[in-house]
């Protein structure tokens, strides 16, 4: 584990770089001297995972090249006692965004999302929030609730869609075509939401949650978003990604095969092209 005290100098300084990432507006980036983008799946805590990516990446060699991650919280690692391990896949994260400030970006999920609001959320039969607090109260002991308290602090600012200069639209998910019609993409210009907005029923929480792939759908909210193409998570992939229409691509970095995309932004692309530049970490 790292000092507590130096990570939450980590954690601190990760939101302020996450806040004045150039092209942010609101809780949207708009990417800025970007050539490509490698954007990664769900990860649910697997640091194997994350560290492939990095070799991918190598953001050092490219300075040109931003790196999109996403859902990193709720995963199936455990300590002896219990609690769950991926903060600290947040741990890392926060540390690379130090690093690569520019470069960097991570979406917000639905998972982050319900353990920012603290809205509970299940998985077989484990309240995943409860899971998580108990992971960071094992690891940090006296320092867990500063340091607690900086990760929500952290997750109050991470982008919620990241849209390139070739038109291609990175978010989590997309609502769905009932919560589509009063979806208002303004609200991702906001730096701060309501209540409302987060819960179910708000905009938000529709954003994250939403899991209606059909084509219609895709196009409308592609419309509204003024892109062309969509990359999102959220669905579990048993290949590692799926092409669930013309316009849209899901990818999935949570277990094996693991399926990123590396795909040019200095040029339009097809949607074909897109999936062309689908990858299977080794």
């Amino acid at each position: 584990m790292p000092d507590p005290h130096r990570l939450l100098h980590t954690l601190v300084q990760a939101a302020a770089a996450t806040r004045s990432t150039p092209g942010r507006r609101g809780r949207m980036i708009q990417l800025e001297s970007a050539r490509e983008v490698l954007v990664a799946g769900d990860l649910h805590g697997n640091v194997e995972n994350f560290r492939l990516l990095l070799e991918k990446a190598q953001l050092g060699k490219h300075p040109e090249r931003h790196l999109v991650l996403q859902e990193l919280v709720h995963g199936p690692f455990r300590y002896p006692a219990g609690g769950d391990k991926s903060h600290q896949l947040v741990d890392l994260l926060a540390a690379l965004k130090c690093q690569h400030p520019r470069q960097v970006h991570l979406l917000l999920g639905n998972h982050e999302l319900a353990q920012w609001t603290g809205q509970a959320i299940a998985k077989n039969e484990s309240e995943l929030n409860s899971l998580f607090r108990t992971g960071v109260d094992t690891a940090y002991e006296a320092s867990a609730a500063e340091i607690y308290a900086a990760y929500l602090d952290l997750l109050a600012v991470v982008p919620l869609a990241v849209r390139t200069g070739n038109r291609v639209f990175l978010s989590h998910s997309l609502p769905k075509a009932a919560r589509l019609e009063n979806f208002d993409p303004v609200i991702l210009e906001g730096e701060t939401h309501s209540a409302q907005d987060l819960r179910p029923g708000g905009a938000v929480y529709a954003l994250v949650w939403g899991r209606d792939t059909r084509a219609a759908t895709a196009a409308k909210f592609l419309e509204k978003v003024d892109a062309d193409l969509l990359i999102t998570g959220h669905i579990p992939c048993d290949g590692g990604f799926e092409v669930p229409n013309e316009r849209q691509l899901i990818l999935d970095c949570t277990g094996t095969p693991a399926c990123y995309c590396l795909f040019p932004v200095d040029r339009p692309l097809t949607h074909q092209e897109l999936v062309d530049c689908i990858g299977t970490l080794c």
